[in-house]
C-alpha cells in the first residue's frame, strides 16, 4: 500500500496480463534461473522505478508470492530467498 494509485495500477494490469495470457515470457514474465518453477511478472513503473513479483503456478491458479521495488541490477537475494520459502510453504500446503 506504500505505492501510489497508478503504480498499484500498473502492476495489477501486468499480473493480469500474465494470469490470462499464460504462458507468456519476456519482457512482462520470465522464470527465475536456478529456480525451477519460480518465474517473475516485470513491471515498469513511474518515476523510471521497476517492480517485480514472483509467483508460482500451482495447477491452473497463479500463487502471488513476494513482490517488490527493484533497486539494483541484480535481484537482491533477501527477496529471492523470501519468494523461495513462501514457494516452500505452499508446497507442503497443497
Amino acid at each position: 500500500m506504500g505505492l501510489s494509485r497508478e503504480d498499484r495500477k500498473l502492476i495489477g494490469r501486468d499480473i493480469m496480463r500474465v494470469e490470462f495470457g499464460w504462458p507468456c515470457g519476456p519482457p512482462l514474465c520470465a522464470p527465475i534461473t536456478n529456480h525451477p518453477g519460480l518465474y517473475e511478472v516485470r513491471s515498469n513503473l513511474t518515476d523510471r522505478r521497476i517492480a517485480r513479483v514472483f509467483f508460482i503456478v500451482s495447477g491452473r491458479t497463479m500463487v502471488l508470492l513476494h513482490g517488490f521495488i527493484k533497486k539494483t541490477r541484480a535481484t537482491p537475494r533477501k527477496e529471492l530467498m523470501l519468494a523461495r520459502r513462501r514457494m516452500k510453504e505452499h508446497d507442503r500446503h497443497v
